[in-house]
């Protein structure tokens, strides 16, 4: 069964394959090219998104005072990340229980500019602690931002910069690159608009004129 639809869908591949080269033989040359720089210009725009997305990353580090708590974090509003913490009691001397205890450490992928941070924890008894603060991330660049959980509040603090991730050498290619594919891009589409807004209308007029023609030729016979 598994042969016979690998079959099918290979048949239905060609076919589609060969449809689609009979149509663009139909096209004029001027089509074609218009069709394979917009294309390209496409490639390029999306290379550009690519290259110039999540450059950055925020790197939280958690410490707090729950047996159980959800964790939410939101950058300008939107939510980013969300899971469980978890955590133990200590004992002290190795005997005699203390208070509960855990971390947690994720890293979420940023774009580089300004951005406003939330973190909030939900304890198992419905109680809620969340803080929010501002900042701003380098391309290419992780910063840290250190919580403290507890259920007496919660803290939140930039630690010192983290310049790691891509040499600044690539960081330097991506953006010129990403700069370049958008002027590229941009220059096609310009190049496309205005040669179909100079086309359009000689091509509207040149069918405006066939029409009394071939309404005559069908009159006469």
């Amino acid at each position: 069964m598994d042969g016979e639809s690998t079959a099918r869908i290979r048949v239905q591949a060609e076919r589609g394959y060969d449809q689609s080269r009979a149509w663009l033989a139909r096209l004029p040359a001027q089509a074609r090219i218009i069709l394979g720089l917009f294309l390209v210009a496409a490639v390029l725009m999306a290379l550009h998104t690519a290259s110039t997305g999540k450059d950055a990353s925020l790197h939280l580090t958690l410490q707090h005072g729950f047996r159980s708590a959800d964790l939410s974090l939101w950058i300008d509003g939107d939510l980013a990340y969300s899971g469980k913490l978890r955590g133990s009691a200590k004992k002290k001397f190795g005997l005699i229980p203390g208070s509960v205890y855990g971390r947690f450490s994720e890293i979420v992928p940023v774009s580089a500019g300004t951005h406003r941070i939330r973190v909030q924890v939900k304890a198992e008894d419905g109680s809620t602690q969340q803080d929010s603060l501002t900042g701003n991330f380098a391309a290419n660049s992780e910063r840290e931002l250190s919580v403290s959980a507890r259920p007496n509040g919660l803290v939140l603090a930039w630690q010192a910069s983290n310049a790691s991730g891509p040499s600044s050498g690539s960081g330097w290619f991506a953006r010129y690159a990403g700069a370049l594919c958008l002027t590229i891009g941009g220059s096609i589409i310009s190049a496309i608009t205005g040669f179909a807004l100079r086309e359009l209308p000689a091509h509207i007029r040149a069918r405006e004129n066939d029409e009394p023609k071939v309404q005559s030729t069908a009159a006469g016979h």
